[in-house]
């Protein structure tokens, strides 16, 4: 069967591409909200109030192994690394965002900072 009606066709095919791409738009904020949470249960983890490096290299290690095991690769120790600083730079980020919304002028964040 041919379709006589070329711009049908067209109303189609720009409506799948607009929703493929709206649904791999969704899969990538998706899983960017799920990396930020799970560096976030990392630093908690790893923190739980103080420094504790050692300890955090250990949940990092076991975390790896158990998420590889359930999920395939994707969860390497370097990767769970990537996903804990992902956390702690958005979460800076978004605490400064915030101060200045409420009128705090980025000047003021760093005015006792002294690099010399």
């Amino acid at each position: 069967m041919e379709i006589n009606n070329q711009n049908l066709f067209n109303k189609v095919i720009e409506l799948l591409v607009k929703a493929r791409q709206k649904v791999s738009q969704t899969i990538n904020n998706t899983m960017a909200t799920a990396y930020f949470e799970i560096g976030k249960m990392i630093v908690e983890e790893e923190q739980q109030g103080k420094e504790r490096a050692e300890y955090g290299k250990q949940i990092l290690n076991e975390l790896s192994e158990k998420l590889v095991s359930e999920f395939g690769k994707g969860f390497s120790k370097r990767n769970l690394e990537q996903m804990r600083q992902f956390y702690l730079t958005y979460s800076i980020a978004q605490t400064v965002s915030a101060q200045l919304s409420k009128g705090q002028k980025l000047s003021d964040e760093f005015k006792n900072i002294h690099i010399f």
